[in-house]
């Protein structure tokens, strides 16, 4: 995608800001791995809570102290309608997008 700003100069969206559009619209065929990058680009780091989390996997953003808490989806790489909607409920509230 190509953006025009106030100076006329053309603008190219890196793949990072391009995933972060694509998230906004809230995709029913948005991947884990696609999470792991989105979180990653606002500074949230997996942390696996133990043994016996089970698919529970902890993002924390190490700056701000600032956590969230999702289910990897199995048998899939799939994200569930729900947890999109918690993941973009999260973001929106702490002011990422």
């Amino acid at each position: 995608m190509w953006y025009l700003c106030r100076r006329k100069q053309v603008i190219r969206m890196s793949s990072k800001d391009k995933l972060v559009e694509r998230f906004k619209k809230r995709p029913k065929d948005f991947t884990y791995e696609e999470t792991i990058i989105l979180l990653s680009h606002f500074g949230y780091e997996v942390h696996n809570k133990g043994a016996t989390s089970g698919s529970r996997v902890r993002f924390k953003n190490e700056a701000t102290g600032i956590y969230i808490d999702i289910h990897r989806p199995h048998p899939g790489s799939i994200m569930k309608e729900w947890m999109v909607k918690a993941i973009y409920l999260h973001l929106k509230s702490n002011h990422l997008i």
